[in-house]
């Protein structure tokens, strides 16, 4: 689990309710059901509206990884690349095969498995770029199914606000429960504009993040695996793909 994820969502959570609590109101009145369903269910039913089902379980299996900690593989990509080089230079192209269930990625196996098999140089690339481009595409997409539902979720609280103020006015004639009413009827735009800029929409800049990293180290794993079958000295591979890595102490 990443630490820091869980602790900024619990930390804007906490924020909403301690300044609630300043404010000298109660924590009870945030807790609405009808406003809950509406922004929850609205939201829920135009982001089904907008998006595919293949875009919708790609964001659902990518919303899994977003309070996990993400390893930066890159270092360990150029020193299982440099090892590979001397296993072919030694033993060929086709000793590789041992050395394929230990690889970091299931897409470092596949583009191995291409040079094992003895694709062509030039299909070589167009296979591995093709491969890297679908996956980039597929995480921008979950990315983007929840960038949808954080735009949807404010409208959906605006709505709710509505709709309560509509409850509220056929209360004009007793203004204790037209105050009441009133309130209540807020806490939908508290609900929309909450969840939008407190959870999906981080979700969406994380997966955002993760979906970087992922390609950087494709653009690696294609440089690589391209080196590889050319037959360039395991130094030489190695310092090519250490050019991809940030300087220490810096970040990406």
């Amino acid at each position: 689990m990443d630490p820091l994820s869980l602790i900024g969502l619990a930390l804007g959570l906490a924020t909403v309710f301690a300044t609630q609590l300043v404010e000298g109101g109660g924590l009870g009145v945030l807790f609405q059901g009808p406003a809950a369903v509406i922004v929850g269910l609205g939201t829920l039913g135009a982001t089904l509206l907008s998006a595919s089902g293949e875009d919708l379980a790609t964001a659902v299996q990518a919303s899994r990884r977003v309070f996990r900690r993400a390893a930066d593989r890159r270092d360990l990509l150029v020193t299982r690349f440099r090892d590979l080089a001397l296993i072919a230079r030694k033993d060929g192209l086709v000793s590789l095969d041992h050395s394929q269930r230990a690889l970091p990625t299931p897409f470092m196996q596949r583009a191995l498995r291409h040079v094992i098999d003895g694709c062509e140089a030039a299909q070589l690339r167009d296979v591995l770029e093709a491969d890297a481009r679908s996956r980039a595409a597929a995480a921008r997409a979950g990315a983007q199914v929840f960038e949808v539902a954080g735009g949807y979720a404010p409208t959906m609280g605006i709505l709710g606000a509505v709709l309560g103020l509509v409850r509220a006015m056929e209360s004009l004639s007793d203004p204790e429960k037209l105050g009441g009413g009133i309130a209540i009827a807020f806490v939908a735009t508290v609900y929309g504009v909450g969840i939008a800029n407190l959870v999906l929409l981080p979700i969406a800049a994380r997966i955002r993040s993760l979906a970087e990293k992922q390609e950087a180290e494709d653009a690696m794993i294609v440089e690589g695996t391209i080196a590889l079958q050319a037959g360039i000295a395991p130094r030489t591979l190695e310092r090519m793909l250490a050019a991809h890595l940030p300087p220490k102490g810096g970040s990406q």
